[in-house]
Formats: structure tokens, sequence, C-alpha cells
């Protein structure tokens, strides 16, 4: 293999050094011999009071922290996001899109989503794409995936649906009959297996494949008026995939591809960007829509609801330090500034809730003091204090409770206005959403968005992996897709050797 920059890392670290680092213990103090204990002669045993030997093992037995349930390997970057259009501000006044021109600091983290984090980067897989931005009003994180869309619309599922997409409980493998098993009793997912099992469901790397927002969200102008919105980024490398083959070799012989792909890229100059667009509905549109604009398996027609352009996001440096900057990286839904707010996505509640809650496990309930998460570009003012490793001044002596007459922070008359009461009506109730419309959007995908040679990739990527499922569950599963369109639904009971779809 070649060397390129992330092989050559280390010498390229070394040449940046002036002097010769003294390796010390991690309070600071010098170590004089490195590579031996305290014993009791040269055979002896060890010594408790080997506090350099202590520091090191205890250290090391805490390496690792627990990895993310879902998407556990990824790749990190960072760089700027600027606005190139002003129409942004007729809908957002959130401060970052306050005029053209204007550079907001940005991290992203890219991911494999079912796989842990020594799987390899080029199975057929969703890909995460997460941004972070670093605005003037604190943090907005956007956390999306590689599709606008998702498999389910109801959060109480989703515990259920990353099960199948891990490994069976028994015998510790990945097993079809799970996942076939629930992708055929829940048929809204079939909008997001037809992306999954097309060619879009292997990117070729992290650089050359769209983001989306994926929910729906909603933007307060600085009029106070909402309107509900649709985030995109568009790839300024263009769309490029791995065929079947390629991705398994490069499974068995580069698992790392894409961690390597956009390292490289990014330290020989040649930056990846991407293109913000964004989608509006106004409520009215959203009343009157022929579907649920709220239910994250459906897109928004582009004809109707046309994209408009906001900026560009470059990604120009590459993480110092992996685990500092991107293992410990942590995203939520739920982290958002003024002119940005949720909307009734089920899905999006959800994940406001457990996004933030992963992290108080993962990495501790200071984990936005990390400096990777911090809004430093913001002085943080609460009422939040101590916890496990606060390593900030805790606020000082700054009153701990609210209300205080003692200079305590108070309320922003900005942020209040820029979060306009909204009427809510309906009947407290578990609203099951299992027999809504599952199949219309994925008829005009697989009807105007595939063209013949797509269609028979897609039907032979179906086929293949749905043959290891047990023949009843292939069965449901055929006439899901037959649903679908007919000749999808034919031709993948034919690949697998089924009566025809019309019989089963």
């Amino acid at each position: 293999m070649s060397r390129g920059p992330a092989e050559d890392q280390l010498n390229q670290y070394k040449k940046t050094l002036k002097d010769e680092p003294v390796v010390t213990t991690a309070t600071g103090a010098p170590i004089g011999t490195k590579d031996a204990t305290q014993s009791v002669g040269h055979r002896g045993p060890l010594l408790l009071q080997d506090v350099n030997f202590l520091d090191e093992m205890s250290h090391f037995d805490r390496e690792r922290i627990p990895e993310r349930v879902v998407h556990a390997k990824g790749a990190g970057a960072f760089g700027y996001f600027e606005v190139t259009h002003p129409e942004i501000q007729k809908y957002s006044a959130a401060k970052l899109f306050s005029a053209v021109g204007k550079k907001t600091p940005v991290a992203i983290r890219f991911s494999t989503v079912g796989g842990e984090s020594g799987s390899a980067d080029t199975v057929r897989d969703p890909r995460g794409f997460a941004v972070k931005f670093y605005t003037e009003d604190g943090i907005w994180d956007l956390v999306g995936n590689n599709t606008p869309i998702f498999f389910i619309r109801d959060p109480i599922l989703f515990p259920s649906f990353i099960h199948t997409q891990k490994r069976n409980p028994a015998t510790h493998l990945k097993d079809a009959d799970m996942f076939w098993d629930f992708i055929s009793l829940r048929p809204e997912t079939t909008h997001q297996v037809l992306f999954l099992f097309s060619d879009r469901g292997i990117p070729d790397g992290y650089r050359h494949m769209n983001g989306y927002g994926s929910h729906t969200f909603k933007l307060i102008n600085d009029k106070g008026e909402p309107t509900y919105v649709k985030f995109h980024f568009k790839t300024n490398q263009k769309i490029k995939n791995l065929p079947v083959d390629r991705a398994n070799d490069l499974a068995a012989n580069d698992p790392d591809y894409s961690i390597r792909d956009l390292y490289n890229a990014i330290a020989k100059g040649e930056h990846p960007s991407w293109t913000l667009k964004i989608q509006t509905m106004t409520y009215e549109q959203a009343q009157k829509a022929s579907f649920n604009p709220f239910d994250v398996t459906k897109v928004w027609s582009q004809r109707e609801f046309p994209l408009i352009e906001v900026g560009q996001m470059v990604l120009d440096r590459n993480p110092n330090n992996y685990f500092a900057e991107v293992e410990q990286i942590a995203f939520s839904p739920a982290n958002l500034v003024p002119g940005i707010e949720p909307s009734p996505d089920k899905m999006l509640q959800g994940r406001l809730f457990s996004y933030s809650d992963t992290h108080r496990h993962r990495l501790g309930p200071n984990h936005l003091q990390l400096p990777v998460n911090c809004p430093y570009r913001v002085s943080t003012r609460n009422y939040q204090r101590d916890g496990a490793m606060c390593f900030t001044d805790n606020q000082a002596g700054s009153p701990n409770y609210y209300p205080n007459s003692f200079g305590g922070p108070k309320e922003c008359d900005r942020a209040r206005q820029l979060a306009p009461p909204e009427r809510i009506t309906g009947d407290i109730h578990r609203h099951s959403s299992g027999h809504e419309d599952n199949f219309s959007q994925a008829t005009i995908f697989y009807n105007q968005v595939l063209d013949a040679d797509a269609k028979t990739r897609l039907v032979n990527n179906i086929s293949g992996h749905l043959a290891a499922a047990s023949p009843f569950i292939q069965e449901r599963a055929v006439k899901n897709f037959s649903q679908v369109s007919s000749d999808l639904g034919s031709r993948i009971a034919s690949n697998l050797k089924l009566k025809t779809s019309a019989n089963l």
C-alpha cells in the first residue's frame, strides 16, 4: 500500500518537535526509568509503592469508554460553514445565518450505523452525518444520515429496530431472521430499505455522499414567525458509490477505507465540501398536505417544495487526536439555538431525550465541558453544578439557585421572542402508526428514480440478503415489496425461487 498522509502521520509528528520531550506521570512528575517496575531483587515480587506502575495500569484499565450503541465506528473532521445566500434570513433569526459571508466553525462525524467499532467501513448500512456548529448562541447539532428518511416513525420501536441490526443474543452472530422479521412486520421500513439496498447503500467513502437532517424542524424569524424546514447537505464531490464486489474486497483488505480516504484528502489539501440547502413548508401547507410532513419515513417533493441554497460547509482540518476529538464528540438533536426549534416529528421528539441521555452515560454529566463539545464561543452560565469530571471553575461563586438577588444569570429576551407559543390540540393516546401510508413514496422511488440497471441491482441486493432468512419471512417480505410494485415483488420471488408474489 502506498504511504499517504495517514500512513506517514508519526513521521510528520516527529518533525514538529523542537525538543525531545521528557516522559512523566499523569501528575507531571518526570520518570527516570520507564521500562521497569520496582521489585525486590531482580526476580522478586513487585512493590505496592511503585506509583509509576499504578499510574500506568490504573489508567490503562480505564482507557475504553463504552462505545456508542449505534454509530460506533466513524471518522471526524473540522472546518467551517459559510452563508452564501441571504434567503435563509427570511425564515430564521439564528445568528449563524445573519449575514452573507459569515463563517461558523463546525465539527463533523461520519459513521456507519449498525456495526461495532472494529467493523468494516464498506458494509451496506446507512451512514451517519452529524454536524456540530459552534455558534455565537451556543452549540447547534444537526444529527442526520446520508438518507433523507428513516426506517420507523415511532421512537418506541427504536431499541427493537437497532437490536435487529446487531447480534443474536444467543449466537452472537448477525442474524438475517432478526433483520427481515422486523422489517417485514413493520412495512413502514420499506421506503428506507429500498434506499439501503440500492446503489447508495454503500457510498464510496464519506466525501461522496449527501447528508440530511432527515427530520422536519422549525425555523423562527426575527418577527417570531415559524416555518417548517428540512435540511440537505449536497456533496460537491458528486455522488459516488461502491460496487458490491469492490466493497467486499475493501472490507477484507482495507476495512478502514472511508476513514483513510477522508483523512488523506484533507491532509493533501483536497478539502471536501457540501452545499447546504433547505426545503420550507408553511403551517398552512403542512395542514393541507396529502401526507404527514412530520413522518420521517417520507420525503417532501422537491417540485412542490423546491430546494433553497443557504451556504457551503468546508472541512479543512483533521483531528489532532482521534479519541479526544472524535470518540468523545457528542451530538444531540436537543442542542438547538434561538431561531431553530423541533417539530412534532415523533422520532425527533424521542431523540431529543435519548441522545443527551446516552452522552451522560458514556461521557458523564459534564461531557459538554470537553473541549470538542463545549460552546466555546459563548460563556456558559447556568445553575448546573458539580458532577463527575467537572474541570472548569464550576462557575466559581455565582449563585446556584434561581431566582436570586446576587447577580446570577438572567433570562434572555431575544430567546423568548424566538420561542413563540404554539397551539396543540388532540386526544392523549398511544396512536399506533403501523397501518399508515407505508408504500406510496417507495413506489415513486422504484418506478421514477431508479433506471432499469439500478432496479436489477436493487433486486439482486435484496434477494442476496433475504435468502438467508426463514422461508416464511421471505414470503412476508415479498408481499410487502409487491405492495411497492408487482414487478419488484415478482423479481425478488423469482430470485428466491418462491411462488410468484401474486400467489403468496
